[in-house]
């Protein structure tokens, strides 16, 4: 069970909001979200409602100043979403596939993959199906850049998830219980 804690201004100022679910628009219960205090578990936060926009992922811990934390390439003003990620027993499975609709050059992961150009000589990923467990899925090699959370399922189309223009070099399982 995982639980997070939204402020509306810094430094845990203002109205708050307590969530231990998915939140698919927050804007009912906070006219903005610019910290947050995860007490337990793990979440992905959204800049825009219905998960969707460019994302961020927490573990237990405060976050003071969302913008300035998130300033690394990723511009939001405030978080519209979130999304509790369960912790996952077991093996992780994930088959990425080069291009849309599990089409072009495909490779199965069991573990992390800090670049799937050097490992496999792909030069993007655009879909996957994540058989097993929880994964983030990064921009750059070395798990840097915009992330994308994949959940177990058949993923057709990053952008369909609404990451367009955005390619995918290297993907971490998330393994720890945060």
């Amino acid at each position: 069970m995982g639980k997070i804690i939204f402020y509306e201004e810094r430094n845990f100022q203002g109205r708050s909001y307590e969530c231990m679910s998915d939140c698919s628009d927050m804007s009912s219960f906070l006219s903005r979200s610019q910290s947050c205090r995860v007490d337990s578990g793990c979440f992905m936060v959204y800049e825009r409602p219905n998960f969707t926009g460019q994302q961020f992922f927490l573990r237990r811990g405060e976050y003071n100043d969302m913008q300035r934390m998130m300033s690394m390439g990723m511009m939001f003003d405030s978080i519209r979403s979130c999304r509790m990620i369960p912790f996952h027993r077991g093996p992780f499975r994930m088959k990425i596939f080069e291009r849309e609709n599990h089409s072009g050059q495909s490779h199965e992961l069991m573990d992390d993959c800090e670049n799937i150009m050097d490992r496999y000589r792909m030069s993007e990923c655009q879909s996957a199906q994540v058989m097993d467990g929880h994964w983030l899925m990064y921009e750059q090699p070395h798990y840097r850049g915009k992330m994308m959370y994949l959940r177990p399922g058949d993923h057709r189309s990053f952008r369909d998830l609404g990451m367009s223009g955005t390619r995918f070099m290297s993907m971490r399982r998330i393994t720890d219980m945060c």
